[in-house]
């Protein structure tokens, strides 16, 4: 276990650490950016005679937006975490996996998935049939991806026997999908996924900083910010509703938080912050997240920040409805 550095000591490792989440901030940023204008002048898949068919939506509104801030915070944010300070290599090769596995399976579903099965609920009763649809690839490889992560990250500090750190590379594992697949809930008004990523990435970040002991709050701390600095970058384009991030973004920005938030706490609260997941997630499959926000005075106000006031009469429902 790290030693805690001295009074005198602590104020220059806290700067230390805020310096090098700050770079891995402005690399997220800038990358994230670099890919969106790349993306619009060429997209990934399509031309200019097909790209519209490939990545544009309807929104809420009935207005059309691109589905390319996606890909380009994926893109952007896998990019600034290869290169970000104060990572090693093995928990820059977890966040390239995270990042990259995830917002490549959510760009699957949201270009090829059908709407016939909804919710997670709802894909894995369709695997129950034997039907396999989108959605449950993506499930499946989510799963997949977020377990491959957690055992590649490093585990330092973690004893215990073998078992118990197989457990953890599960709770891990779990923690890294489930916040991948939470934050593609919220993808269903403009900036809303990316304020909630905020949310539950600034605490994470500040902890990260206000407690730097040793390379794991300087690793958890880059993991944090590269992110939300990739995200923060295409705030204005989700929030003037331009384009959205789909679950290509929502997927890959909640991999990439789950797989920083293993990396900050310790062991009771990854089980907490998994069980505060899946609560969410069970809860989504009764309950509508929109209009519990619409509903509560706070949530709403901070909801319609930023956005465009809403219509007077209700719009056509789209890829956010």
């Amino acid at each position: 276990m790290a030693r805690r550095p001295q009074a005198g000591t602590r104020a220059a490792a806290a700067l230390s650490v805020a310096a090098g989440a700050a770079v891995g901030a402005a690399l997220g940023a800038a990358a994230a950016r670099a890919a969106f204008a790349a993306f619009r002048r060429r997209p990934p898949i399509g031309d200019e005679k097909t790209a519209d068919e490939y990545w544009t939506r309807v929104n809420h509104r009935g207005e059309p937006v691109t589905l390319l801030e996606g890909p380009a915070f994926a893109a952007g944010a896998v990019a600034a975490s290869a290169l970000a300070p104060g990572l090693p290599m093995r928990a820059r090769a977890a966040a390239v996996l995270a990042g990259a596995g995830s917002g490549v399976l959510g760009a699957y579903d949201d270009l090829f998935g059908t709407t016939s099965s909804k919710g997670f609920k709802g894909h894995l009763a369709a695997l129950a049939r034997g039907e396999v649809t989108s959605g449950a690839v993506k499930i499946l490889g989510i799963g997949a991806t977020g377990l491959a992560a957690a055992a590649l990250a490093p585990g330092d500090g973690r004893g215990g026997s073998a078992v118990t750190r197989s457990l953890d590379t599960l709770v891990d594992g779990a923690l890294i999908a489930g916040s991948a697949n939470l934050a593609n809930l919220f993808d269903l008004r403009p900036g809303r996924a990316i304020k909630v990523g905020l949310l539950a990435g600034v605490p994470l970040l500040v902890a990260s900083i206000a407690a730097p002991y040793g390379p794991r709050s300087r690793r958890a701390a880059a993991l944090t910010a590269v992110p939300l600095g990739a995200a923060a970058a295409l705030l204005p384009e989700d929030l003037g509703e331009r384009a959205m991030l789909g679950d290509a973004g929502a997927n890959a920005l909640g991999a990439l938080l789950g797989l920083a938030a293993t990396a900050r706490l310790g062991r009771s609260g990854r089980i907490a912050a998994l069980g505060a997941v899946a609560a969410l997630t069970a809860a989504s499959e009764k309950v509508s997240f929109t209009k519990v926000i619409a509903g509560n005075p706070v949530l709403n106000r901070l909801d319609m920040l930023g956005r465009r006031a809403p219509q007077a009469t209700p719009g056509t429902s789209g890829s956010r409805g």
